[in-house]
């Protein structure tokens, strides 16, 4: 059963640093692009980071960029999100993702490009 476990959530201080991890069992992330996600309350789910397939590139919102970094581990079938000077408009279930479709980017912002999900994992910032 395919399935993707975010961790590493939790409670911050504006300016300080979390690193959310996603597990992917079940199938390989491989030949996959593979991203994060967030949503923030009461408003809608979007997109923060994406890393391509081949692992050479990685996409941001414009609003992380230079604060988080996404990267994977294909041996550990792991991704990540590093987030530093983090802000609090920053607070938000962070979920990742993996692109339906193999060996390509394609509409890498769009949710419904997405076929696997995670549950979430709360990430909060505080004054």
């Amino acid at each position: 059963q395919a399935q993707l476990v975010e961790s590493g959530g939790g409670l911050v201080q504006a300016g300080g640093s979390l690193e959310l991890n996603c597990t992917a069992s079940g199938f390989t992330l491989g030949p996959s692009t593979v991203a994060w996600f967030r949503q923030p309350p009461g408003k809608e789910r979007e997109f923060v980071a994406a890393r391509e397939w081949r692992n050479r590139f990685s996409y941001y919102e414009d609003s992380v960029k230079g604060r988080f970094t996404i990267s994977r581990n294909s041996a550990k079938n792991q991704v990540y999100l590093s987030m530093t000077n983090l802000k609090l408009e920053d607070t938000a279930v962070y979920y990742c993702a993996v692109h339906r479709t193999q060996y390509t980017d394609f509409s890498y912002r769009d949710q419904a490009t997405y076929a696997y999900w995670g549950q979430g994992t709360q990430v909060t910032v505080f004054t």
